[in-house]
């Protein structure tokens, strides 16, 4: 044991923090023989010992984070090496606090997920800060920050992450589950790690001042936990190709500047989820929004930038552009896998809120650069461009060619049949403009107040789209 200690001292202090984060990892493998209340109660003394002892010499020699060359800053408070172990254990502790209290109600939390939630935050995070301090060596120690100060991520690292994660949360969630005896698929268990993986990947190249020992095991087991509720899997290998098209795709984007890495795993997440819930089809057409949208912002984009009304970031698109427009798409594929029975109305309701993001954003990109003076859709009275709110006629042009696009690519992908191909562009098409003009409305009325960001509004305005192209399906069809 001395001797371990003595090597690890020697150790370049990154490593070793992600060795021992690692080593705490492999705790997950002793979880089928202990309850969960010894294993609270454990959790519980280390989160103790890192929170008042953090001066013991053992803690403060493997755990404290030395500070940069060149900085100034002194070992006085709780260092970064000691809080993020700290938080660690605080995540861990939370959701088996959570699994406890769930054993007096219908529902559970199973040790198998959290042990996945957890394999993801360890040996997948470690894997992905080894790749990132070897990047950091070969830059010659400069450490590349985002704009919250914290170090910047890698797609090559958290690509690792990602393929690291789902490994050890298999190979947990396996144990784990055939240990406690639990009648669980492995299919499942596969199916949730990559949930789970991608989840943890994306939260961890989120830009926030929320330490990754928070985000990445709470928002992946979270995530875990709700899928693990619906008990929907599909075969390995069909998963295995949702994901594999899912992050080329989300890579060209992000490679044609289209989307920064954490679009990219938010759209990967989408995709995956979409695909084995619905259909591939159902996935490319809302790529088609991604695309249209993507390439549209360029359109023109030093005419809009000289006016201020340009995309920010160059018209890359993050995580926040790419839930807002496509939440309501995720939750009507999820519930096409889950009701089938409700399969027509869902897919209507589906086109209804695709068409709707790709209106809004052509709408936006190509009536901004119309020549006629816009008008305020609430008042009618002309008003700035730019202003939330502002309509064109290119804008409204637009936004019905936008939202017709998808209806006919519904039509040739076989989302519905050929013989009801008016009606499906029409609703397509109605939902959509219909949809943009909420966005619109919203715009000119709780956005402009302050109640309201852009993300929210494109929100509500891609559930009504969804709404407005379902109801007409109920009413005409």
């Amino acid at each position: 044991m001395h001797t371990i200690l003595e090597r690890l001292e020697k150790m370049e202090h990154e490593y070793r923090r992600q060795i021992l984060r690692a080593a705490f990892g492999m705790l997950i493998f002793a979880f089928p023989f202990f309850d969960i209340l010894t294993l609270l109660v454990f959790n519980f003394l280390i989160i103790a010992s890192l929170a008042y002892f953090p001066e013991y010499p053992v803690i403060a020699k493997l755990l404290y984070r030395k500070p940069e060359p060149g900085s100034r800053k002194m070992l006085t408070d709780m260092n970064d090496g000691i809080r993020s172990a700290r938080n660690l254990a605080l995540s861990v502790f939370i959701m088996l606090l959570i699994s406890q209290l769930l054993e007096f109600t219908p529902l559970d939390f199973p040790l198998y997920v959290i042990g996945g939630a957890i394999a993801i935050a360890t040996f997948g995070s470690s894997a992905a800060s080894f790749i990132r301090n070897r990047k950091k060596r070969h830059l010659n120690g400069t450490i590349v920050r985002n704009r919250h100060g914290r170090e910047q991520h890698f797609l090559p690292s958290s690509i690792v992450m990602l393929g690291v994660g789902i490994f050890f949360a298999y190979l947990a969630g396996t144990w784990i589950a055939g240990w406690e005896d639990l009648n669980v698929s492995r299919n499942l268990v596969f199916f949730l790690a990559v949930i789970g993986s991608i989840t943890g990947a994306l939260f961890e190249s989120i830009p926030s001042k929320v330490d990754d020992n928070i985000s990445v095991p709470l928002g992946a087991g979270m995530t875990m936990w709700l899928f693990h509720s619906f008990g929907y899997s599909v075969p390995p290998y069909e998963m295995f190709m949702a994901l594999m098209f899912s992050l080329v795709l989300g890579y060209l984007a992000y490679r044609a500047k289209i989307a920064d890495l954490s679009a990219l795993f938010s759209a990967s997440l989408l995709g995956v989820l979409i695909i084995v819930f619905s259909d591939i089809s159902w996935f490319i057409l809302l790529l088609t929004f991604f695309i249209l949208g993507g390439g549209f912002t360029k359109y023109k984009y030093k005419f809009k930038e000289s006016i201020g009304i340009a995309q920010s970031k160059d018209g890359v698109r993050s995580y926040e552009n790419v839930f807002s427009n496509s939440m309501a798409a995720l939750v009507l594929a999820v519930l096409y896998g889950i009701y089938p029975q409700y399969s027509e109305f869902l897919i209507f309701a589906y086109l209804g809120t695709v068409a709707t993001a790709t209106g809004d954003t052509l709408a936006s990109e190509i009536g901004t650069t119309a020549r006629s003076q816009p008008i305020m859709i609430t008042t009618l009275k002309p008003t700035c461009t730019g202003v939330d709110g502002a309509v064109t006629v290119l804008g409204e042009v637009a936004a019905i060619l936008g939202s017709a696009i998808i209806g006919i690519l519904a039509i040739i992908f076989g989302v519905l049949p050929v013989e009801s191909w008016f009606m499906v562009i029409f609703i397509t098409t109605a939902g959509g403009f219909l949809g943009t003009n909420v966005d619109s409305v919203l715009g000119a009325t709780l956005q402009h107040k302050g109640k309201l960001s852009n993300s929210g509004v494109n929100f509500i305005a891609t559930f009504a789209g969804a709404l407005i192209s379902g109801a007409m399906y109920l009413t005409l069809i």
